[in-house]
């Protein structure tokens, strides 16, 4: 589970192609890293916000994300 706080003028340098991907910090302490387009469905105005779960396969591929309530 990741939260995540992402400003509307950062994403826009994903949309730009100047960044491919999205670090961040889990609730265990992980690191993690996905491809900034998995965020596409959860941008808003303010960008994203929110708290989410990913889905890995057994190979750490990103399979799905999905917003917590």
């Amino acid at each position: 589970m990741i939260d995540l706080q992402i400003p509307h003028d950062e994403l826009m340098r994903y949309y730009r192609g100047s960044a491919q991907g999205v670090i961040a910090r889990a609730r265990n302490g992980q690191r993690v890293q996905f491809p900034a387009r998995a965020l596409r469905r959860f941008v808003s105005y303010n960008g994203v916000c929110g708290s989410f779960e990913l889905h890995v396969d057994a190979a750490n591929r990103l399979r799905a994300i999905h917003r917590l309530p």
